[in-house]
């Protein structure tokens, strides 16, 4: 395999375009693509033929809008290439088929944003993102809108998002004397998952249906003795690795990094930083490949958030920088931070966005999954902090609290043993129990979770961003002597936002009361998370920068609380099924065992020892019994569900999210008592332990 060769096989990627397509035309793609203009239209002609072309030599038939409705997930309708031509068909692509496509919206989810019987939507080519071929069919990235105009996927406002950053970002680099053409974000969003074996996968219903598992006893080993991070690969999980590379390669996604996480079946996928559309696109389709990829090899792969208690969640670390087009990364602090102006009042910037906009940055990551995953396990905390390090902190301390400030200098290092390598001792350590952390030129957000769709964070991330620069123009853009009041200004943000600045152990038992003094917000379920969207200062910044409007912005937190409740919902009658259908009668089974047992002793004699018989027959019994009655008030208050989606997902989170805990701490506890011929599904020690 020539790697080379096979990277971007399958991609209309900018080698393909320049070869096919004419010199003009080419150019006014690439000024599209590179420098935001414009698109022509009169050349969307000329690129559809040669797409459609180059598809067809790749063996393609078929091509489609490829969009992100509010999902998660992505959505594709496949028209083929065939046009009549008498008795015969020729292939084509029209440019105005290139350009939109007209798919139902009355299936989606609106949120409100638009009438069920407002039927029609369009999806619009966005040629920032390359296409590709797939099984047969030529993948065109696109948005996706309404009728009446509004967003209904999270491409079209993402790309809004990263216009208005690059617009503020470009006006605050102009007082600084950088003049450029583009500053982009770029984006490396860490893959966690876990592999399973399919067999065992289908023996579950709780898997099937929900992601994860309902019920399940801890076993007796799991990942105390951390030794599957960095261990050795099992060779079912190395092909399937080195398969899903090649895959992903082919479809030009830089994967760069593969290795098992903490817990047992857990492994990590991290690709390149790439711009932050392609670099969502390239993350959706990554997951679609994760799963196909890996039931070519009888794995199932698992995306949920938390699939099996007393382990580590999975997350996906989203790694944000800022960049402009000459190549200057706006978050490398450089050899001197403390004498770099431009760099500091871009840091204060960010760390006073994130402290305003706490609120909407936990919403972004909220779901039902993530809930079960925040705040232990390596997973942050539900508390926005920002870590800075040894060095940076050192520099906010000494500015906000007056502190002397020792500049630290990377120090050359060794294991003292003449062999050993001379090896380059960073300024600053990590902090994985921070939920936003700079990491050397770049932060890293850690509270996504594993399956949720990156343009979510990353929208609210250039947003906020964007707002904060365009404040800080706003206030420097006139000044008489601007490097004091550039100073003067970074000084006042860093002193204004300093409560959100945290560089210590945020599992530590006296962070939630300090970050509560510090008046930080401690919103711990997607039903408390949601509702900071839609506080008005919150609607305003999307509505200024441009990104979304009022109704938009209501919309999507109407979305994300109703697919909480489903989803909740979903889990609820999947965990009463299998409760009654299998738990309950299995433990009775066991139990008129026991009891047959005892009766045949007695029969014997008298004289014979039940002791032990007796004592578990009861404990199982009233076990059971306590387990049908909280299997009852979980149907009971499930049934009794308010209206609107506020009131129903705050029971959701509060009272039906309790008792299916009660339910489960019932069932796993029997578990652990009930013979394993008689436990009526695969345990914790087939899922995590299968797979050799």
């Amino acid at each position: 395999m020539n790697v080379t060769e096979l990277f971007g096989c399958n991609v209309f990627n900018d080698e393909v375009m320049k070869n096919s397509l004419p010199k003009e035309v080419y150019k006014s793609l690439k000024r599209t693509i590179e420098e935001g203009a414009s698109l022509d239209i009169t050349i969307a002609s000329a690129v559809a033929n040669a797409m459609k072309d180059w598809a067809v030599s790749k063996g393609a038939t078929h091509y489609t809008h490829w969009f992100q409705p509010l999902t998660n997930l992505t959505a594709e309708k496949h028209d083929s290439f065939i046009e009549p031509s008498g008795d015969r068909v020729i292939m084509q692509l029209t440019g105005k088929s290139l350009i939109v496509g007209e798919p139902d919206a009355s299936s989606f989810p609106s949120g409100g944003a638009r009438a069920t019987a407002n039927a029609r939507g369009y999806t619009a080519w966005d040629p920032t993102s390359p296409a590709f071929v797939k099984e047969g069919t030529l993948y065109i990235p696109t948005i996706f809108v309404s009728y009446t105009g509004e967003t209904l996927d999270k491409k079209a406002p993402l790309l809004k998002s990263m216009t208005a950053l690059d617009t503020q970002a470009k006006r605050l680099l102009s007082l600084f004397g950088i003049g450029c053409k583009k500053v982009s974000t770029t984006v490396g969003p860490e893959q966690e998952y876990f592999l399973i074996d399919e067999e065992v996968f289908n023996a579950r219903r709780d898997l099937i249906l929900t992601g994860r598992t309902l019920f399940g006893a801890r076993p007796s080993r799991g990942q105390e003795l951390e030794d599957h991070y960095f261990g050795t690969l099992k060779t079912r999980v190395s092909e399937f690795m080195r398969d899903l590379d090649e895959t992903l390669w082919s479809y030009g996604i830089f994967a760069k990094t593969k290795h098992n996480e903490v817990a047992p079946a857990q492994h990590e996928l991290a690709p390149v930083f790439t711009t932050t559309n392609v670099a969502v696109d390239d993350n959706q389709l990554t997951m679609e490949l994760m799963r196909k990829v890996a039931k070519k090899h009888g794995l199932v792969c698992l995306l949920h958030e938390k699939p099996f208690d007393g382990v580590n969640g999975s997350g996906k670390h989203n790694n944000w920088s800022l960049s402009t087009d000459t190549g200057l990364n706006l978050l490398d602090p450089g050899e001197s931070p403390e004498t770099n102006p431009r760099f500091m009042l871009i840091l204060a910037c960010v760390i006073a966005a994130v402290d305003r906009y706490q609120g909407v940055l936990r919403a972004s990551v909220a779901s039902a999954g993530n809930d079960h995953r925040l705040g232990a396990d390596e997973a942050p905390p539900a508390i926005l902090s920002v870590y800075l390090g040894d060095q940076l902190g050192a520099l906010v301390d000494s500015i906000v609290l007056g502190r002397a400030y020792v500049p630290k200098k990377a120090v050359p290092g060794s294991i003292g043993v003449p062999e050993s390598p001379i090896f380059p001792i960073d300024t600053t350590d990590r902090n994985r129990t921070s939920p936003f952390a700079f990491t050397g030129n770049k932060f890293e957000f850690r509270m996504l979770g594993s399956q949720a769709s990156v343009a979510d964070p990353n929208i609210v991330l250039n947003t906020i961003a964007a707002q904060l620069f365009s404040e800080a123009y706003d206030a420097l853009s006139g000044a008489e002597d601007f490097e004091a009041a550039c100073h003067a200004y970074t000084v006042n943000l860093l002193k204004e936002h300093y409560r959100i600045i945290f560089n210590y152990n945020g599992y530590g038992p006296d962070w939630e009361p300090e970050a509560e003094k510090r008046g930080l917000l401690n919103n711990k379920t997607t039903a408390d998370a949601v509702p900071e969207l839609v506080k008005r200062e919150n609607i305003d910044v999307f509505v200024r920068q441009g990104v979304y409007t009022e109704k938009e912005v209501v919309a999507r937190a109407n979305i994300q609380l109703e697919n909480y409740i489903k989803t909740i919902n979903i889990e609820a009658l999947t965990m009463i099924d299998m409760a009654k259908r299998d738990i309950w009668p299995a433990v009775n089974g066991y139990v008129a065992e026991i009891c047959s047992v005892i009766a045949s002793k007695r029969a014997v004699s008298e004289s014979f020892a039940c002791g032990a018989d007796y004592e578990l027959a009861e404990k199982l019994s009233k076990m059971n019994d306590a387990f049908f009655e909280a299997v009852k008030k979980l149907e009971t208050d499930l049934s009794e569900m308010p209206e609107g989606v506020g009131p129903a997902s705050q029971k959701m989170a509060h009272i039906i999210v309790p008792d299916m805990d009660a339910v489960r701490r019932l069932g796993d506890g029997m578990e652990k008592l009930t013979s394993a011929d008689y436990w009526p599904f695969p345990t914790y020690v087939d899922l995590l332990y299968s797979v050799k």
